[in-house]
């Protein structure tokens, strides 16, 4: 990897030029007794260290300068930079060139030694490299670290270096919301960071089960994992704790609360946000947006909602950005894209597609938007095009086998598939998926059942196909389709049947928001456990919609910014009978 610096090509070129001629050098620096021939004002240009040893470390006449701490081979590194204005960074060398780099505030290569560090950060090696950053002027690269360590905590638990974690340091981990992991997790973790050095680190544990949310865990998990552990049974605290997170739980359910602002049942921040985008709400398209914080179950609005009013439209994440595609207003047939920063947090239109697509069915892959089918107003549709948000621009692929709206797509195994949908004279029960690699598109096995309004998203190594219209009802049921046995197998049904809703998967949970039931549009949220084969409800959203769309945004360092506010949960107040009970 290599860096730019101050100079121009050209000009970089001579200066180095004259360097390796030995020609205008007035001053030599000595790094363990090798000699390296410098022109003063060439260093000067890359750092004050240097500003400042050569104009008022030094008397006007010196030459020579002998620097310590240092080896001959990164002084070269150095000095190379500051004549080429680039430097090789590898993964022998980062650490030993970021730490005197940060030495001689040369900010060049701090920059490229920090975004090297942060493309190599991995479960193995995150949290060294992010203690490493502490001991260096590395502000983001600390950041970035830290983040990937709360960010992928649970791949993070397998590491060697979780045990060398001090104390402190793991408490502090432990104990922020945004640490993305399951509480059985953090318990797990807590065992094995003990058993590195149990009979130092067993003492620890009544101070180590305080950060577990053991409220928000399970009845079964206590009583098999928590009070089965040696540990707990011998401390009181720990104990007290163990009952103290039994009566919080029977409360949480007594009263069908999902946390509360108090450490032992507050929720940590979801991995992604879902949203519900759109849609026709009282007989009119809305632009309103809602995001659902899985872990605290509770839907709030977007003060940044759409633009213009949509339905039909289609939405992705992609690029820390929302991609809200087509769509139809009540007059208008769209071919535009409105783009949503995230981290800006402003709108702009992007290049439009090449057809009007309402109805449309959307999905990303390998970083570019693809938009299938739909119906322009006059004709349903069976082209299909992808864009790269690079170069701005919509690319015709082939078209598919069927001419489909009302449709949904999703992408497994680096392939888009799409099911259902309607051809402008019958609902359809085929399904067929599209190969980049090939530009062709693959009839599958039919689907059990004719669905269009139709949910689709990939998972687990599966489509999921849910709901929609077959002609004569709404559906509430559910298939998935095995692409190693291409065919469809039925699951259970939802609670209740609809047409034209969002559908997403959030933490192993696939979410279905909204829609048409058949007698009503309707704000009612559920979900399907992919663990358990179970469909159970959630939060409803704020406003009855249906003709709208879904996408989970993630993985950015923003997201905090659009999860419910921990400290607006209610405040745990314990009813005396419940604090009587008898626990565990």
């Amino acid at each position: 990897m290599s860096c730019n610096g101050a100079f121009s090509y050209k000009s970089g070129s001579v200066y180095n030029e004259l360097r390796l001629t030995r020609e205008l050098s007035d001053a030599v620096i000595i790094v363990d007794k090798v000699e390296f021939h410098i022109h003063k004002i060439i260093l000067c240009n890359i750092s004050l260290y240097f500003v400042e040893l050569f104009q008022h470390g030094s008397t006007p006449d010196q030459t020579i300068y002998v620097i310590q701490g240092l080896t001959p081979p990164l002084m070269q590194l150095l000095i190379d930079y500051a004549y080429t204005g680039s430097v090789s960074v590898s993964e022998d060398n980062v650490k030993d060139l970021l730490i005197a780099a940060d030495k001689f505030n040369i900010t060049g290569i701090i920059h490229t030694c920090c975004a090297f560090l942060t493309e190599q950060l991995c479960p193995e090696n995150c949290i060294s490299i992010w203690q490493f950053s502490k001991n260096c002027h590395a502000p983001e690269l600390q950041l970035n670290a830290y983040q990937y360590i709360l960010y992928h905590f649970e791949a993070v638990t397998s590491s060697f270096e979780l045990q060398q974690l001090s104390l402190q340091d793991f408490c502090k981990i432990l104990d922020r919301d945004d640490l993305i992991v399951k509480e059985n997790t953090v318990y797990e973790a807590i065992l094995q960071w003990i058993a590195h050095a149990p009979g130092e680190r067993g003492k620890n544990m009544p101070v180590l089960l305080a950060k577990v949310r053991l409220a928000l865990t399970s009845q079964e998990f206590i009583t098999i994992s928590v009070l089965t552990n040696d540990l707990v049974q011998n401390s009181r605290k720990c104990l007290e704790m163990v009952a103290f997170a039994a009566r919080v739980m029977r409360q949480m359910k007594a009263y069908s609360v999902s946390g509360y602002c108090n450490l032992v049942a507050r929720p940590r921040l979801p991995s992604g946000i879902l949203l519900a985008i759109g849609g026709w709400s009282d007989d009119n398209p809305t632009h309103l947006i809602e995001a659902y914080d899985v872990q605290s179950d509770c839907w709030d609005y977007l003060v940044d909602h759409m633009q213009h009013p949509r339905a039909y439209c289609g939405a992705v994440f992609l690029n820390n950005s929302i991609y809200c595609v087509g769509g139809f207003d009540g007059a208008e047939h769209y071919n535009t894209v409105s783009c949503f920063d995230l981290n800006a947090r402003t709108w702009q239109e992007v290049a439009p597609m090449h057809s009007r697509r309402c109805y449309v069915s959307v999905a990303v892959l390998k970083g570019c938007i693809y938009a299938i089918g739909g119906y322009d107003g006059r004709v349903r549709l069976k082209t299909a095009e992808c864009y790269t948000p690079e170069t701005n621009q919509w690319t015709l692929i082939a078209s598919m086998q069927e001419h489909r709206s009302n449709a949904s797509c999703t992408v497994l195994n680096d392939k888009v598939y799409i099911c259902g949908g309607f051809n402008g004279n019958e609902f359809l029960q085929t399904a067929e998926y599209y190969s980049p690699e090939t530009n062709e598109w693959t009839v599958i096995a039919p689907m059990n059942s004719r669905r269009s309004g139709i949910g689709v998203i990939g998972c687990a190594d599966y489509v999921y196909a849910v709901g929609g219209y077959d002609g004569d009802d709404r559906l509430a049921s559910a298939e998935a389709y095995n692409p190693q046995t291409n065919n469809w197998i039925l699951l259970p049904s939802m609670q209740c049947p609809r047409s034209n809703f969002g559908i997403e998967v959030v933490e192993d949970r696939l979410f279905v928001a909204g829609g048409y039931s058949g007698v009503s549009t309707t704000n009612h949220v559920e979900y399907y456990d992919l663990t358990t084969g179970l469909w159970s409800p959630a939060s409803a959203m704020r406003i009855s919609r249906n003709a709208l769309t879904c996408c989970v945004i993630s993985g950015f360092r923003n997201v905090t910014q659009y999860a419910m506010l921990r400290k607006n949960l209610p405040e745990l107040l314990l009813e005396d009978g419940l604090e009587r009970e008898d626990d565990f």
